[in-house]
């Protein structure tokens, strides 16, 4: 970025992410930091804005005396995507994490699954990777996984022998038990973007969802092939 005068600088990936009025401060946050991301603006509504775009919460009326962020460098950020060609066919995941500096990425393809068990298996994959007890930050554009577990819908599942209020069979039942598992292990927080939003980590998502989808030689997702009824969304 050309250190032409801006009056606010937003830092969406960096040391300490948030609002920044100078460039030097911003440049501390940035410089030598792997993967950073910030963009300088004249207007604060517009720099606001972007930090929103890119995950971040920001009070309605904040200032730059009040770094806008909820992010802190002892948390990691997940970004999760999952597809299936033709819903159910061949399908993949993609994982991004990225944790003061580094950064990972995940990715698998299977022969015939759904959507919604790549979404969910995408979030497992994650979480398992974790060598550690860690406070999690997990993005998701699947209202499916996300209004699930933030609503207590798929936590009452399991309380009510994985049956719905309704009493039908919970869909996907063999990945909700792992994926709930792993959540109860750290200490997650579950946000829910807009798919294709043009965040950077969510785009690059489906793109190693799909091209894990299209590759040769696919596993075999055996609780979809073993039980196709039972994982129909």
């Amino acid at each position: 970025m050309a250190k032409n005068k801006k009056n606010y600088y937003a830092v969406a990936r960096g040391r300490k992410p948030g609002l920044y009025k100078t460039w030097e401060e911003t440049e501390k946050q940035v410089k030598d930091y792997e993967g950073a991301r910030f963009k300088g603006f004249h207007d604060l509504g517009d720099a606001l804005d972007w930090l929103r775009e890119h995950g971040l919460r920001v009070p309605e009326h904040a200032t730059y005396e009040q770094p806008a962020t909820d992010v802190d460098e002892d948390r990691v950020q997940i970004y999760t995507d999952g597809s299936a060609i033709r819903n159910p066919g061949p399908g993949g995941y993609g994982v991004v994490m990225l944790y003061q500096g580094r950064r990972k990425e995940l990715s698998a393809g299977f022969r015939q699954t759904t959507n919604n068990r790549m979404e969910l298996m995408a979030c497992i994959a994650a979480l398992q990777a974790l060598k550690k007890i860690s406070r999690v930050t997990l993005f998701s554009d699947s209202k499916y996984v996300i209004d699930s577990l933030n609503n207590g819908w798929a936590q009452r599942w399991r309380l009510n022998g994985w049956k719905t209020e309704t009493k039908k069979i919970v869909e996907n039942v063999d990945l909700w038990r792992l994926l709930l598992d792993e959540i109860a292990r750290h200490d997650v927080q579950l946000i829910w973007v807009k798919g294709h939003g043009g965040k950077p980590e969510n785009e690059r998502c489906d793109e190693l969802a799909q091209t894990a989808a299209r590759a040769e030689n696919l596993a075999v997702d055996a609780g979809y092939e073993d039980n196709p009824n039972l994982s129909l969304f």
